[in-house]
């Protein structure tokens, strides 16, 4: 059974406009944030796709700001000094350092199902997210929270992060699509730049996969070669603010939706998932005419959950935005209408997540456990009715409603974070995986 495992929004949530390339971050940057909706909004999200009939777990937000990268970078000082001259002398520092991106947690990591893998285990390599200093801060906690929930090395691997810089630069799963058929399965690579092959690269963003970082990745999962598939993403769809391949392309099963930006070379890929995957592979195809990748990008319509229903249908959950855009609602009006898995689309709000250019699909990392598997986690991260409403009180009871740069100068937020994640930890079973808790003993 595949699980969602979504991440909770932080409670420093905000809009910060950190991500070049992300045109959502960009155009919403300085907007004031409301940690506290933005997490309810998110953990809802969690319920519905579990009261569909879906797998869905929660992992936790990371400790921002992070005056641990502060001091690396030469900043002194107790943590109220460090705070003050950061929020006075280095705010920009300040805001990379705070910032919750954690919570897109398709980019912590990327998975292989031990059903594929070559040796039987189920394998997470979590991802550097070198492209963006600001990202590239969570790829500690992540690898210790994995760790910490798939501990039992009989049945699961966890590896540590590629070796950061722009060589191995790793995104993790949002760039990266498992289908299968009875037939066979593929693991498709999303990347957009090789620094060894030639290739077109986009003009204005920045391409923030390599393949060489995809290559590693497959090694280290222990992906079978017949099943592993690198494609570059369209330098256009980059360009156009397509920053990972899920921007403009979902895939479940022996269903792929795509916007012709999305790869290059369409047609032949494809051919090639058809001819690996047999005649079962489906797939249905936006063109450029029917839905401008511009409008594709600001509305998330391929951003979207693509689920597999208890019933054996799929249904797509969208965000709103995608059903208010006349285009991207005509489009997955056509999956719906045509010969294949999908059933229905489900609207949700995620506004807080799509402002900073997230959608429903950037807040999940997909996790496909048997049965055995699942009962060799011991941490409490199985979203239930009783988890669920634990965790609606913790966000209510420790996260503030208006949330500015000018908070996080204040080592007593600090404090209310550091106590709200000691609180958490303990409700997800998880022990100490914060550095704060492990140093304080």
């Amino acid at each position: 059974m595949e699980y969602n495992f979504d991440g909770l929004v932080g409670p420093t949530h905000s809009y910060a406009g950190l991500s070049r390339g992300n045109l959502a971050s960009q155009a919403h940057a300085g907007q004031i944030g409301n940690p506290r909706a933005a997490a309810l909004q998110g953990l809802e999200k969690m319920r519905f796709v579990s009261e569909l009939g879906v797998g869905q777990a929660v992992l936790p937000p990371q400790l921002r700001p992070d005056v641990n990268s502060l001091r690396r970078l030469g900043l002194e000082g107790d943590d109220a000094t460090l705070l003050g001259v950061a929020l006075r002398e280095h705010p920009q520092l300040l805001r990379l350092c705070s910032s919750a991106s954690a919570m897109w947690t398709a980019n912590a990591a990327t998975v292989t199902p031990s059903v594929d893998s070559t040796d039987g285990k189920l394998h997470l390599t979590v991802a550097n997210l070198s492209s963006m200093f600001h990202r590239s801060l969570e790829a500690r906690t992540t690898c210790a929270v994995l760790r910490r929930i798939f501990d039992d090395a009989s049945r699961f691997a966890v590896h540590a992060a590629l070796p950061a810089g722009e060589l191995f630069a790793d995104e993790g799963a949002a760039n990266h699509t498992r289908l299968f058929t009875g037939a066979g399965v593929v693991h498709l690579f999303g990347y957009g730049r090789s620094n060894w092959q030639p290739g077109a690269l986009p003009e204005t963003f920045p391409a923030r996969q390599s393949l060489e970082a995809s290559q590693a990745v497959a090694r280290l999962n222990r992906v079978p070669e017949p099943s592993r598939l690198f494609w570059q993403q369209d330098p256009r769809g980059i360009d156009r603010g397509a920053f990972h391949t899920d921007v403009l392309a979902v895939g479940n099963a022996e269903f792929l939706m795509l916007h012709e930006r999305a790869f290059v070379e369409t047609p032949r890929l494809l051919e090639r998932l058809k001819s690996n995957l047999g005649e079962q592979f489906q797939s249905c195809l936006a063109t450029e005419a029917e839905l401008e990748s511009t409008r594709a990008v600001r509305a998330y319509p391929f951003n979207s959950q693509l689920l597999s229903l208890p019933s054996g249908d799929m249904a797509i959950v969208a965000p709103l935005e995608a059903r208010e855009d006349e285009q991207a609602c005509r489009f997955l009006e056509r999956v719906v209408a045509e010969t294949n898995p999908v059933r229905e689309v489900f609207y949700i709000d995620v506004n807080a997540s799509m402002k900073n250019g997230g959608g429903p699909a950037c807040l999940r990392l997909r996790i496909a456990l048997s049965e055995l598997e699942r009962q060799a986690v011991s941490a409490r991260v199985f979203l239930d009715s009783a988890l669920y409403a634990e965790l609606k009180s913790w966000i209510e009871r420790h996260y503030r409603d208006r949330f500015g740069v000018d908070d996080l100068g204040d080592a007593a937020f600090l404090l209310e974070i550091r106590s709200a994640l000691d609180e958490l930890t303990q409700i997800l079973r998880l022990g100490s995986v914060y550095e704060f808790q492990k140093s304080s003993g």
